[in-house]
């Protein structure tokens, strides 16, 4: 026991001596770091690991450039700028194209009530689809099938007639009499062989036939591509309103879908609307042309049918158009078509076109004729064509939005 108690003693003696520090030896400093430092260090430890291996050790990060410093409002001043304008390049140096997919859209939201009467006779929405751009289709291929042989025939028989138009207008008194008096044959043979001689003048002549071609290919080349872009846009539609509607507020959302509805379904019924419109005016003034013997009776109807289409003015045009025609039949041709169609047109202003439109799109004719003005001068016939849908969805959107919201105050 003794001996026991002896070697704990000794020990304790031994630690009591390593506590005590060495003769000559200085206490270590001790260093402690910022209190800035110390608290962000404890937050640091709270978050994730990633966040607090690229914490900085040392200090706080510098202070973020206000959104009114000078530099800032500059540099973020330049840069709106700059997109301002790119988006009015590309904006202006694409604007074909952009009007082949204002047609587009246009022309889908016209068929989509056709493939919509269709869906609720249990016919599958691709067939459908497939029904309403087959007889788009046709219809524009009937029209070129029939406009681009009569072109050719007039071409033809032009320059089969023109030297005996040419002989026999030399041969005249009228010529001769001209010609003794004025030596109008020399003076016109010293032209023509100017005129021969000169490569500016005959390239002229082949850069207008070169250009109208480029003319008709590019017009067939956009008709092709509007109606392929009508079908896309018309196989996508659903998908393409519910994905807009998603980009508004959750709470505004079903208001959002609402308007949007109801502008759609006025421009389709509109479109339905005016092309029945166009196809009874077009009939008529087949028939009548028929009747009274107006040469190309077929052609002048697609004409009618076009121009039909441009909403109050366009019936006015092409009933002046078919007048001139009718003229080379004689006055008397010509008067009877003029006084059977525009009686017509007062019977399709009175008569058939409110209850056709009647389901339409509803614009005060002060406001319809302005926007078919404003709307041809800036796009031309398509502007015409979509001015008073765009006339109505504008007034729709005040009434449900402007107009309440004042209401409220």
């Amino acid at each position: 026991m003794r001996r026991k108690g002896s070697a704990a003693s000794a020990l304790g003696l031994v630690a009591r001596r390593l506590r005590q520090p060495l003769p000559g030896a200085q206490p270590r400093l001790r260093f402690e770091m910022p209190p800035e430092y110390v608290q962000e260090h404890q937050a640091g430890e709270d978050e994730a690991d990633l966040d607090s291996e690229v914490r900085p050790q040392f200090g706080r990060p510098g202070p973020r450039m206000s959104p009114q410093h000078p530099l800032y409002l500059g540099f973020m001043g330049t840069v709106g700028v700059g997109l301002a304008l790119l988006v009015y390049w590309i904006g202006s140096n694409t604007t074909q194209l952009l009007l082949w997919i204002v047609a587009a859209l246009f022309i889908a939201l016209g068929l989509e009530p056709v493939v919509g009467w269709l869906e609720n006779r249990k016919i599958p929405r691709p067939a459908g689809i497939l029904v309403s751009v087959t007889v788009l289709i046709s219809a524009v291929v009937g029209f070129f099938a029939t406009l681009i042989p009569t072109i050719v025939e007039q071409v033809t028989e032009i320059v089969e007639q023109a030297p005996v138009w040419i002989r026999d207008f030399i041969d005249s008194e009228f010529f001769r009499s001209l010609d003794d008096q004025f030596g109008v044959r020399d003076r016109v043979s010293e032209e023509l062989d100017k005129f021969v001689n000169d490569p500016a003048a005959v390239g002229g002549i082949f850069g207008g036939v070169v250009g109208f071609g480029s003319t008709v290919a590019n017009g067939l080349f956009g008709t092709l591509i509007v109606l392929v872009l009508s079908l896309y846009f018309l196989a996508a539609l659903p998908a393409m309103k519910k994905w807009g509607y998603r980009l508004a507020p959750r709470s505004r959302r079903n208001r959002v879908e609402a308007l949007s509805e109801e502008i759609t379904r006025s421009v389709g019924n509109y479109v339905i609307g005016q092309a029945c419109v166009a196809l009874l005016n077009a009939t008529f003034a087949f028939i009548v042309m028929s009747i009274v013997g107006i040469p190309f009776a077929l052609l002048l109807a697609f004409v009618v049918a076009l121009l039909a289409f441009i909403p109050l003015v366009g019936g006015m045009i092409a009933g002046i158009v078919v007048l001139l025609v009718s003229l080379t039949e004689g006055w008397q041709t010509a008067a009877i078509y003029g006084i059977c169609y525009f009686a017509y047109l007062q019977f399709e202003a009175y008569f058939i076109s409110p209850r056709i439109m009647q389901k339409a799109v509803a614009v005060p004719g002060a406001v319809a004729v302005i926007s078919v003005i404003a709307g041809g001068s800036l796009l031309g016939v398509l502007g015409a064509l979509i001015a008073i849908p765009t006339a109505a969805a504008v007034l729709l959107l005040i009434r449900e939005i402007y107009i309440v919201r004042q209401d409220q105050h």
